[in-house]
């Protein structure tokens, strides 16, 4: 897969950047194509771990189908979007990861995702999450994305 170079090369932040951004979103916008090429973009809670991204889901539903049948995705998170009126601008940060997701089939992987999201999310209460991890495993699915290109793009004060 051949990625297309940032046109505004003067916005581009530096990948650790981007990472960061990824690291502490709060949630991101997840953006499937059917076997058609109908786009779909969704906005999730997810984690982001080692250059991957996880994501929780129902067992079915339009971003299964998606995937199924086109497992290429890009995945965007902004950190921060505030315009500028007076300057026609808008200060912003923000991350737009590309890669191939795929449904996680082993259930370690799926029980460790998923707590990953409850210490994220829930820190507070890591052991309600491990009993609703446990309740409901067999009603949840957990997209892996593996991250195959990461740009990061700002503007505005860091």
């Amino acid at each position: 897969m051949e990625f297309k170079k940032m046109r505004r090369r003067d916005k581009e932040l530096p990948p650790e950047v981007a990472k960061k951004i990824l690291r502490y979103g709060s949630f991101g916008v997840l953006s499937t194509a059917d076997a058609k090429g109908i786009p779909y973009g969704v906005p999730v809670n997810y984690v982001y771990v080692d250059n991957v991204i996880y994501i929780h889901s129902a067992t079915v539903g339009h971003k299964l189908q998606n995937i199924a049948s086109n497992s290429d995705v890009s995945f965007c998170v902004v950190q921060r979007a505030e315009v500028i009126p007076e300057k026609f601008s808008t200060d912003y940060r923000s991350a737009i990861a590309f890669g191939r997701a795929i449904i996680v089939q082993d259930s370690q992987e799926k029980v460790d995702s998923l707590k990953k999201l409850v210490a994220k999310y829930s820190a507070d209460f890591l052991s309600e999450g491990a009993e609703e991890i446990d309740a409901s495993l067999d009603v949840t699915a957990v997209i892996r994305i593996d991250i195959l290109h990461l740009t990061g793009k700002g503007s505005g004060e860091d």
